[in-house]
């Protein structure tokens, strides 16, 4: 099987809890790499923390429909972690400690989006 027919047959199975948690760990992952890049590499630097920057903005955009079933408290507190994470991504550009921060949000989230079964989220 080719991994595009393997894409693709994953796509139809799996529920949107799951593709959040895939999505997750592959931004931790690249914000890991981040925080691993020397001065010469801050372009994919920008490029990993401008992608968790986008993944919680969509989070939050998502949260402020009227259409979304979470409790009005749930939401609320993704839209506020979202603008923390705005605030901390800013601060990420030039502070190692700031992506720390990042990656564990990052990795709470995970744990509570992780497969019944599955014990400690890894996300990476």
């Amino acid at each position: 099987m080719s991994y595009k027919a393997y894409q693709t047959a994953a796509a139809r199975t799996e529920d949107p809890r799951s593709t959040e948690y895939r999505l997750f760990g592959q931004v931790t992952r690249a914000l890991l790499s981040a925080r691993e890049c020397g001065p010469m590499q801050l372009s994919q630097r920008a490029d990993a923390l401008d992608w968790n920057r986008r993944m919680w903005t969509a989070f939050a955009a998502d949260c402020s429909s009227e259409d979304n079933a979470l409790p009005e408290s749930l939401r609320a507190a993704i839209i506020s972690l979202s603008l923390f994470v705005s605030r901390q991504t800013s601060e990420a550009i030039r502070d190692d400690d700031a992506i720390d921060t990042l990656v564990e949000i990052n990795r709470t989230i995970m744990q509570g989006l992780a497969p019944q079964g599955q014990g400690e989220a890894s996300a990476a």
